[in-house]
């Protein structure tokens, strides 16, 4: 059963450095090492932030079928490198390759990876109109819940509660959107599908 689950391991970890040394994002363009697990750990983790930025420290764990202490040795590793960057994030630690995002893409990026903020926003995008209780029964959640989020969105310069809700640099959010959707969920790989009937052009 062990010599199984190393086997799936390898497998998970090859494939995402594969993924990662084939997107023109990835941090390095280096070959899985095979033999080498920690080259192929590491190679792994810049394939995954490369397709999957701002997923908190859990999530990578998991889906790179790492142990809690290898994946702390690895992202301390890359980020001693400057390959790397973590932010705080309410409960969560996220994860960026370096020199990607600025800090406005940074804070979208992990409020996307929530998924009432998310549908908040991605409403938003959709309906600018669209009020606290639009988006509370567009969500099937309380709109106390909205009315929260909306706080916290307002809070990291991400939405204008001034009058009704407005997405900050909406433009930004979109392209986000649309570059990461199948790493979101099936929301917002329905909005990236959508997103070219709500993009406005010049000329």
């Amino acid at each position: 059963m062990t010599r199984e689950v190393d086997a799936d391991k390898r497998a998970t970890l090859r494939r995402f450095a594969a993924l990662g040394a084939a997107t023109p994002l990835a941090a390095s363009g280096r070959a899985v090492a095979d033999g080498d697990d920690d080259s192929a750990a590491r190679d792994a983790i810049r394939g995954y932030l490369a397709t999957t930025p701002g997923a908190h420290f859990s999530k990578l764990r998991d889906d790179l079928s790492l142990a809690t202490g290898e994946t702390q040795h690895h992202l301390k590793r890359l980020e001693s490198a400057g390959e790397v960057v973590s932010q705080k994030d309410g409960d969560y630690r996220r994860y960026f390759p370096a020199g990607r995002f600025s800090a406005f893409e940074r804070r979208a990026l992990g409020y996307l990876r929530r998924d009432t903020p998310r549908g908040m926003l991605l409403g938003l995008l959709r309906d600018p109109d669209a009020s606290g209780a639009d988006l509370a029964r567009g969500l099937d959640v309380s709109r106390p819940t909205v009315s929260k989020y909306a706080g916290k969105l307002a809070d990291a310069g991400l939405l204008d509660t001034d009058d009704g809700y407005r997405v900050a640099r909406p433009e930004v959010l979109i392209a986000l959107v649309v570059r990461y959707a199948d790493s979101f969920g099936s929301d917002a790989a329905g909005f990236a599908d959508d997103a070219a009937s709500f993009i406005s052009y010049d000329g």
